[in-house]
Formats: structure tokens, sequence, C-alpha cells
């Protein structure tokens, strides 16, 4: 969602399954005013929303941005997708910040995770 570059460099922990991931790729355009202050308002806005679990976020170095939402529940994402704030800033992503994007969503099945001590 943003340049994340406050970002801990620890993926989001494996959760007991079944939850939801919704995978936002995307290539954005030169003109990102106005972008950080956005994200950064959607990043506090969607941990205000019960069920969401956190974020997972990679860049690669030609411009492709990976973000990875997770949401215990149905009812969690869908109060993500549809809420106001979200709503609009899509609509101006669309207008002007993204090239290009994708989004997946998927119920997640089976997750485990390893942390080296």
């Amino acid at each position: 969602m943003s340049n994340h570059s406050e970002a801990p460099v620890a993926p989001v922990q494996a959760y007991e399954p079944p939850y939801y991931a919704a995978v936002f790729s995307a290539v954005r355009t030169e003109d990102q005013s106005g972008y950080s202050e956005t994200n950064a308002r959607l990043e506090d806005l969607v941990k205000d929303i019960p069920g969401y679990l956190g974020m997972d976020y990679a860049q690669n170095p030609g411009g492709l941005a990976i973000t990875v939402a997770y949401f215990r529940d149905a009812d969690a994402l869908t109060e993500w997708q549809s809420n106001a704030e979200h709503r609009a800033a899509q609509k101006r992503g669309r207008a002007e910040w993204y090239q290009s994007y994708t989004l997946h969503v998927a119920k997640v099945e089976r997750s485990h995770g390893f942390t080296r001590v």
C-alpha cells in the first residue's frame, strides 16, 4: 500500500486457517502526488477493522509492488472493501496513481511459519 519505509522486516505471522488474503499487485505512475498521505491514512483505518490480521509488502527494482492484507474472515474483508475512504482512494488510484494493478482474494487453507532465533 505504501512505501512502507518504516515497516518491520518480518512477514506477518502464520495464523490458524482458514482466513483470507487480499493480494494487490501494482505498477505506479510517475505522479504520486498525495499517495503517501492517503496510503498512511488507509493503513491506520484498516488496523481498526475487527478481524484485520496484518499486511506484507514488497517491491522489486522494476517497480512492481505487492501488498498482501490478511483478514480473519470474509466479513472483515468485506468491511474493508466497502470502507468509504478506501473506495475513494481506489477511485483516485485508477485515475492518478496506478499504471496497472491486479487484485486477488484467496481463502488461506494452510499456513505455517519459521523464525530463526
